[in-house]
């Protein structure tokens, strides 16, 4: 797929890594639909890609509400003629132990609205955005590709019940979809960015940030300027790629920890100083 004209979908587009690979695809000729709550930040994602001589359009809607997803991509389609591609980025943290206690107390427990908040926005809006974007590229005739973030943390973080879980089950839904799908023509392909500067990461405790940062072989988190070419020059070799996968591929982008799953071999270090760690 050449992206120059090609319509691209991509959700948490107001800041952080939606932010900078909208703008990034931009320089590759690609229309985009910015999809974010944040409406004046996403506004100025809008503005940014417009500089760059495409078409951008920005849509403030609840990508965990399933009428306002439908409505969400119909009006895409309608806009844009299409929808080529998606890239399901938006994602939020919620974080806090299972159980909290001491010398046999239990003095706090992770409240379900928490759990179910962080799960509705993490998976279940993938699954949302991913299904309607599968409606229009079938029904469309001409395919497309989906492309999931999940996290390092899929595997497991103390602290993280809940995006741990969601994000395991977006690696998960991914492989599936990409044995699902493939008969339409769409492709499917899953991320899994390392920590990055971005906002959330930068909630995270000092102390906390400094533990983190002593696993990683550059000793820092991944900075997105300093990322930028090489990240949209991945992106658009996933998104453009020709041939299809059988199963899924899932990227570690922490610097030393990289899951590939069949038929593609990739070094480490491509993706060295990468990523969103949750966008």
């Amino acid at each position: 797929m050449d992206l120059k004209e090609k319509t691209i979908v991509i959700t948490g587009a107001a800041q952080g890594l939606g932010a900078e690979m909208a703008r990034e695809i931009a320089q590759q000729g690609a229309n985009l639909a910015l999809v974010d709550l944040d409406k004046s930040k996403l506004d100025e994602t809008v503005r940014a890609c417009s500089s760059a001589g495409v078409r951008a359009e920005g849509y403030a809607v609840d990508v965990t509400n399933e009428s306002a997803v439908e409505t969400l991509f119909a009006s895409v389609k309608s806009d844009f003629r299409s929808v080529d591609g998606l890239i399901n980025n938006a994602g939020i943290t919620n974080d806090g132990l299972l159980v909290k206690g001491k010398n046999g107390k239990v003095s706090k427990k992770m409240a379900l609205p928490d759990f179910r908040k962080v799960i509705d926005v993490d998976m279940v809006a993938v699954f949302l955005c991913g299904r309607e974007a599968a409606v229009q590229m079938i029904e469309g005739g001409h395919g497309g590709a989906i492309i999931n973030i999940s996290s390092i943390s899929r595997a497991g973080n103390i602290g993280q019940s809940n995006y741990t879980a969601a994000k395991a089950g977006v690696a998960a839904m991914t492989v599936t979809w990409a044995k699902e799908l493939a008969r339409y023509g769409i492709r499917a392909a899953g991320i899994a960015p390392g920590f990055c500067e971005t906002r959330m990461v930068s909630a995270i405790p000092s102390d906390i940030q400094d533990r983190i940062t002593a696993t990683i072989p550059a000793r820092r988190f991944g900075a997105l300027m300093r990322s930028r070419a090489r990240h949209v020059s991945f992106w658009k070799t996933i998104i453009s790629m020709g041939a299809f996968w059988k199963l899924m591929v899932a990227f570690g982008s922490d610097g030393h920890r990289v899951f590939l799953s069949f038929f593609l071999t990739i070094r480490a270090d491509h993706f060295k100083g990468g990523g969103s760690g949750g966008h």
